[in-house]
């Protein structure tokens, strides 16, 4: 037997995790990209040592495909881009979330509402990442190479697919590819 819950955020709960996350990215300021990306992947470790839900598991693999993004250098997101998921990955990278992780059960529950906002905030980022992951795989076996390999190197024949993609996710998020505009989030700000 399966129950479906939908849960709604009013803008005071949706501002109770922004102010979260804020703290977190004041805390998580002094690291690097690498750290976030490695301390976020931390949960994602910790979410396999101990049975959670299967829809907090659905959200970790989310988180997966974000932390996926920013290490992907053969994708090479544009830093400014970069720290735009940097930004949403900050929450993950710091200890002292809403719901301390070590709570059973519930302990991940935070954790699935914030993938789900920074899913929300990052939905044109992560569908071009995904486009150029499914282009890569499928290029990458008519080239006969390991995807896998691409991850740590740029090749020639995925890079217009990969600009294409860059320039369609900014246009999707109101901006083009060369306009430096100053875009904002909407829910969470640049690191930097």
């Amino acid at each position: 037997m399966s129950l479906a819950i939908t849960i709604e955020l009013g803008d005071a709960d949706l501002q109770h995790f922004i102010d979260a996350m804020k703290r977190a990215q004041e805390e998580s300021k002094h690291l690097s990209a690498q750290q976030v990306a490695e301390a976020a992947s931390q949960l994602l470790v910790e979410g396999h040592k101990v049975a959670v839900p299967q829809f907090i598991a659905e959200r970790l693999k989310k988180l997966d495909s974000m932390i996926a993004m920013v290490n992907d250098n053969g994708f090479a997101l544009p830093e400014e881009d970069k720290q735009r998921v940097l930004a949403c990955l900050t929450y993950f990278a710091n200890p002292q979330d809403i719901i301390p992780d070590s709570v059973p059960v519930l302990g991940f529950l935070d954790d699935a509402i914030m993938i789900e906002l920074c899913v929300k905030e990052l939905q044109h980022e992560i569908e071009a990442y995904e486009d150029f992951v499914t282009y890569r795989k499928s290029e990458a076996a008519a080239h006969g190479v390991d995807p896998s390999a691409l991850k740590t190197q740029r090749v020639e024949w995925a890079e217009a697919r990969r600009l294409e993609l860059i320039d369609r996710m900014r246009k999707r998020r109101g901006q083009s590819y060369q306009s430096g505009s100053g875009w904002k989030p909407m829910l969470f700000a640049f690191r930097g």
